[in-house]
C-alpha cells in the first residue's frame, strides 16, 4: 500500500521555503563567496585534526609535532605544546587539554599556559583522538588497546584488548564506551570496568568512530558499508551500502545521518529506516567527519574544498577551496574552524546563525565546543538539553499559546526552525487528536508560527 502522507520535502516545499525541486544528487560548483575568510594561522606541516573550540580560544594539532592555542577571533597564537609526534584533535575538559601524539603519548594540558600536567606512555602509536567522559579519558592505540585513563592523575584505570589497530575514535554515552578496531569489530565497553558488552562483526576494518543517537550507533566500516546496531544489544539494525570505504565518522542531526566515503561522497541516511536521502559528490576523498548547524552540514574533501551542503536538497551553498581537507570543522557563533594539508588552520564566515549541534561534536568526538557537552547529552541523544527548572522558556510573541509553542520548540531554544514546524506538521498529521508531544495543536497554530519566524 503507497502512504499518501506528505513527506518531509513535500511540507518543505509547500512551506515557501525556497526549495525548488528535489536533489538527489548534488555536484560542487566552483563559485566562491569572496571574503569569506577571517583569519588562517599558519603551522608548519599539514593539520588533519579537527579543532576544538572553547572559551574564545581555538587548540588544535598538526602533524608539525605540535599542540597549538589559537585566539578563536584573530588567529593569533596563545601558546605552542612541543611533542615528538603529529598530534590529533584535542579534547578541553575543566581547564584542561587531552591529546594524543604518534609519540606514543596521551598528553595532558594546561588550558590556560600550555604546560604539560601528565603523559601516559602506551607502547606503541596511539592514533585516534581521546574522548573524556566522568572523568576518564578513553584512547585506543596500534597495539589494539583500549586505555581507561584518569584526568587527573594520567594513571591507567584499565585495558581492553582488541584483536589489531584501534583507529577509531571512542564515544561514551550512559556509561558504555562504543569503539571501532580493525579486527573487523565494533565493540561495547563498559565505562567503570572496561568489562566487553558486546561485540558487532563486520567483513574490514572499523576506523570510523562511532557516534550514538537514541538508542543507536551510527558507524562506517572498511566493508563499504555505514552501519546502525542497537546499543543496549549490538544487533544489526540496518546496512547502508556505499561506493567506497567509510573513514569518515558519521554524526546525526535532524533524523539524518551524514557521512563521507572514500570515493568522493556525502551520504544523507533516514536514521529509521537507513535509506537515502541524497549524496552530494565532491572531487575527493571524503575522511572529514561533517558537522551540522541549522540546515547546513559541513564538509571537507581530498579535492581542496569545504563544501557547505542543505541538509534537506543535498545542494552546495558555498565551497571554500584551500587544500586537501581531512579535518573535521567546527562551527562556533557563526565561524567555521577547519585545518587543512596547506599547513594551515583557518576562520571562515559560516554563513550560518549559532555553533554545530549534531551528535558527534555534541558528544565530544573528534573536536567539540565550548563546554564539555557530553555533560549536556548524556543521553546520546546528540541534542543539548533544553531550560531546566530554574530556566523558564524563552519569552516569544508568536501569538500562540505557551503549552503549543513549547510542544514545536523541541529543542528549547525559544526559536521555531522551519524543520521543528516540518516535523510538528508530520506527527499532526499522523495523530487522531492532532497532538504535537501531547498537546492539541491547529493547523492555524502553525501557520502563525511559520510567520512568526519569517518574520520575527
Amino acid at each position: 500500500m503507497t502512504d499518501s502522507s506528505p513527506t518531509r520535502r513535500q511540507l518543505l516545499q509547500a512551506s515557501g521555503a525556497g526549495i525548488v525541486g528535489l536533489a538527489a544528487v548534488g555536484h560542487p560548483t566552483t563559485a566562491q563567496t569572496p571574503n569569506r575568510q577571517q583569519w588562517a594561522f599558519e603551522t608548519e606541516d599539514a593539520v588533519g585534526a579537527a579543532p576544538t573550540v572553547v572559551d574564545g580560544t581555538v587548540f588544535v594539532g598538526s602533524w608539525d609535532n605540535n599542540l597549538y592555542a589559537v585566539d578563536a577571533e584573530t588567529g593569533t597564537q596563545q601558546w605552542v605544546f612541543e611533542t615528538g609526534g603529529s598530534v590529533s584533535a584535542p579534547t578541553v575538559v575543566d581547564g584542561t587539554v587531552f591529546a594524543r601524539s604518534l609519540d606514543e603519548n596521551l598528553y595532558a594540558v594546561d588550558a590556560e599556559t600550555g604546560t604539560q600536567q601528565w603523559a601516559f606512555e602506551a607502547s606503541d602509536w596511539i592514533v585516534p583522538s581521546p574522548t573524556v567522559a566522568d572523568g576518564t579519558v578513553f584512547v585506543g592505540s596500534d597495539e589494539g588497546n583500549l586505555y581507561a585513563v584518569d584526568t587527573e592523575t594520567g594513571d591507567q584505570r584499565w585495558v581492553f584488548e582488541t584483536g589489531d589497530w584501534i583507529r577509531s575514535s571512542a564515544t561514551v554515552v550512559d556509561g558504555t564506551v562504543f569503539v571501532g578496531s580493525n579486527d573487523e569489530n565494533l565493540y561495547a565497553v563498559d565505562a567503570e570496568t572496561g568489562t566487553e558488552q558486546w561485540a558487532f562483526e563486520t567483513d574490514n576494518w572499523v576506523a570510523s568512530s562511532p557516534t550514538v543517537v537514541d538508542g543507536t550507533v551510527f558507524v562506517g566500516c572498511d566493508d563499504e558499508n555505514l552501519y546502525a546496531v542497537d546499543a543496549e544489544t549490538g544487533t544489526r539494525q540496518w546496512a547502508f551500502e556505499t561506493a567506497s570505504w567509510v573513514r569518515s565518522s558519521p554524526t546525526v542531526a535532524g533524523g539524518t545521518v551524514f557521512a563521507g566515503c572514500e570515493h568522493y561522497n556525502l551520504y544523507a541516511v533516514d536514521i529509521e529506516t537507513g535509506t537515502q536521502q541524497w549524496l552530494f559528490e565532491t572531487g575527493g576523498p571524503v575522511r572529514s567527519s561533517p558537522t551540522v548547524v541549522d540546515s547546513t552540514v559541513f564538509v571537507g574533501s581530498g579535492d581542496g574544498n569545504l563544501y557547505a551542503v542543505d541538509t534537506e536538497t543535498g545542494i552546495q551553498q558555498w565551497a571554500f577551496e584551500i587544500d586537501w581537507i581531512e579535518s573535521a570543522p567546527t562551527v562556533v557563533d557563526s565561524t567555521v574552524f577547519v585545518g587543512s594539508h596547506d599547513e594551515h588552520v583557518y576562520a571562515l564566515d559560516a554563513d550560518v546563525d549559532g555553533s554545530s549541534e549534531d551528535s558527534r561534536v555534541a558528544l565530544g568526538t573528534l573536536g567539540h565546543h565550548h563546554e564539555w557537552a557530553a555533560e549536556q547529552a548524556t543521553d546520546g541523544s546528540g541534542e543539548p538539553d533544553g531550560p531546566t527548572e530554574d530556566e523558564p522558556p524563552a519569552e516569544h510573541d508568536s501569538g500562540v499559546d505557551q503549552d503549543v509553542f513549547d510542544a514545536v520548540d523541541q529543542g528549547g531554544d525559544g526559536n521555531i526552525t522551519l524543520e521543528e514546524l516540518v516535523d510538528a506538521n508530520l506527527e499532526r498529521l499522523g495523530h487522531p487528536n492532532n497532538e504535537v508531544n501531547g498537546v492539541e495543536v491547529s493547523l492555524e497554530e502553525l501557520v502563525e508560527l511559520n510567520i512568526w519566524r519569517v518574520t520575527g
